[in-house]
C-alpha cells in the first residue's frame, strides 16, 4: 500500500500535467515533432557528409534548416497572441508532413539535389519556428495553474528528449536502408502529430489587440521581456547557452570520423547519448518544485553544459565519448528547461507567445548562426578544438555571472514560480 502511495507520488511530481487531455495530446504532437526534427539533423547532416566529405555542407543545410529562427519567431510569438494556438499548430504541421512527403519522395527517386535539400530545409525550419513557440504558449493554457511549471518542463522535455527517440530510431534505418527510408520516419511522425493536435478541443488566444500592427505588438513583447529583470536575465543566459554549447550537430559527422574512427553508427551513437541525457535530465527537471533548487541547479547545469562539451572534445574513444555525450544532454536539457519554464510562468499570459518567441530565436536562430560558424571554422580547426573552446567560453560565462548580484541571488535565493494564469483557466 505505501509503494503505491509512493509511486503515485512520484508520477504526479514528474508526469501530473499529463492527466489532462489537451495537454497529453499537445505533448504526444510535441514528441512526435521533435522526434522527426531530430530525426531529419541526423539524416540530413549523413547525407550531406557522406556525399560531399565536408562539415561547411553539414553545416549550410543545417543553417538552413535554423535560420527561419532569425526572422520568423517574432511573427510567430505576435501569431500566437492574436489567434488560435491550435489552429497555428495544425497549419504548422500539416506544412511540415507535406514538406517530409516531398523529401522522402525525392530521395527514393534518387533525383534529390543539394540545392533542393537546402530550399526544403528552410521551410522545414520556418514552419517549426511557428511550431515551437506557439506550442510553448498553448501547453500554459491547459493545465490549471498548480501543474503550470510542470507542463511547461514535460513540453520543453519533448524538445530535448526527442533526440533520444529520433536518432534511435532513424539510425538503424540509416545503417541498412540509407536517408530516404529515414525521411519517410519523419514523414510517419508527423502524421501522427498532426493527428494529436486535431484532438486538442481548448481554445486559446493571447492578448493582442485588434487593429495593433505587428510592430506595435511585438515592441510591447520586447518591452514587457525587459521591464522584467528576472526574465530579462535568464533569456540572457539562455542565448549564450544555446550559442556555445548547443550548436554542435554540425561538427560531430566530422569528430566521429576523424577523432574516433567511427562512421554513421558513431555519429548516431554520439547524438543518442545526447538525447538519453537530454530526457534523463528534463524528467528530472519537471519534478523540481524548490525554488532554492531551481536557482541552483541553473548554475550547476550551465556550468557542466561546458565542461561536459570540453570533456567530450578529448575523448579518445566512442564508450568515452558517449558518456560524455549524456552529461551534454542531461545538463543542457535541464538548463534549458529551467530556463523556459521559469519564462513561461513568469510571463503573463498576454505575453506568452512573444516571450516564447524569444526561446525559440534563441533555441534556433542563434544555433543556426553558429552551425554555420562552426562548420566555417571545420575548414581550419579541428572539430575537438572547436567544442573545447566554445565549451570553456560559457563555463567562463557561468563563474563570471556569480559576480553579477541578480544571477547571485537566483543562486542563492533561488527562481520563483508565480506565475499569472490567463485564457482558459
Amino acid at each position: 500500500m505505501a509503494a503505491s502511495i509512493g509511486a503515485r507520488a512520484t508520477w504526479n511530481r514528474y508526469f501530473g500535467a499529463l492527466v489532462y487531455p489537451d495537454f497529453r495530446n499537445l505533448w504526444a504532437a510535441n514528441l512526435s515533432a521533435q522526434a522527426a526534427a531530430w530525426a531529419l539533423i541526423v539524416s540530413r547532416g549523413w547525407l550531406v557528409y557522406e556525399q560531399t566529405g565536408s562539415s561547411l555542407w553539414v553545416g549550410l543545410i543545417t543553417f538552413a534548416a535554423k535560420a527561419p529562427q532569425f526572422l520568423v519567431p517574432p511573427f510567430a510569438g505576435v501569431l500566437a497572441d492574436r489567434f488560435d494556438r491550435k489552429a497555428i499548430l495544425r497549419m504548422t504541421y500539416a506544412v511540415n508532413l507535406l514538406h517530409n512527403i516531398v523529401l522522402a519522395g525525392l530521395a527514393l527517386t534518387g533525383t534529390l539535389t543539394l540545392w533542393e535539400l537546402v530550399i526544403l530545409s528552410v521551410v522545414n525550419g520556418t514552419a517549426r519556428a511557428v511550431q515551437m513557440p506557439t506550442s510553448q504558449a498553448l501547453a500554459a493554457n491547459l493545465v490549471p495553474r498548480e501543474k503550470l511549471l510542470n507542463a511547461l518542463s514535460l513540453n520543453s522535455a519533448t524538445q530535448h528528449g526527442s533526440r533520444l527517440v529520433g536518432p534511435g530510431l532513424a539510425t538503424p534505418l540509416l545503417a541498412i536502408f540509407g536517408p530516404p527510408a529515414a525521411f519517410v520516419l519523419c514523414t510517419a511522425f508527423y502524421a501522427v502529430g498532426l493527428f494529436q493536435i486535431n484532438r486538442i478541443k481548448t481554445v486559446s488566444t493571447g492578448g493582442v489587440r485588434k487593429g495593433e500592427s505587428f510592430f506595435q505588438s511585438f515592441q510591447k513583447g520586447i518591452a514587457y521581456a525587459w521591464s522584467e529583470p528576472l526574465i530579462r536575465m535568464v533569456l540572457a543566459m539562455v542565448i549564450f547557452h544555446c550559442g556555445l554549447t548547443m550548436a554542435f550537430e554540425t561538427l560531430i559527422p566530422t569528430f566521429a570520423v576523424r577523432q574516433l574512427n567511427a562512421g554513421v553508427t558513431g555519429f548516431s551513437t554520439i547524438m543518442i547519448g545526447v538525447g538519453a541525457g537530454a530526457l534523463v535530465g528534463s524528467l528530472y527537471i519537471g519534478g523540481i518544485q524548490s525554488a532554492l533548487v531551481r536557482g541552483r541547479l541553473f548554475l550547476v547545469m550551465g556550468l557542466l553544459s561546458g565542461l561536459g562539451q570540453v570533456l567530450l572534445a578529448f575523448m579518445p574513444n566512442m564508450a568515452m565519448a558517449v558518456i560524455a555525450a549524456v552529461i551534454m544532454g542531461g545538463s543542457q536539457a535541464a538548463f534549458m528547461n529551467v530556463g523556459q519554464a521559469v519564462t513561461q510562468s513568469l510571463a503573463k499570459d498576454e505575453f506568452r507567445g512573444r516571450i516564447a518567441s524569444i526561446n525559440t530565436f534563441s533555441l534556433g536562430g542563434v544555433m543556426a548562426g553558429m552551425e554555420l560558424f562552426n562548420g566555417y571554422m571545420g575548414s581550419y580547426y579541428s572539430a575537438s578544438h572547436i567544442l573545447w573552446v566554445n565549451g570553456a567560453i560559457f563555463v567562463g560565462i557561468m563563474v563570471a555571472s556569480v559576480a553579477i548580484a541578480l544571477p547571485r541571488s537566483v543562486y542563492v535565493k533561488g527562481l520563483p514560480d508565480r506565475a499569472v494564469m490567463g485564457g482558459s483557466q
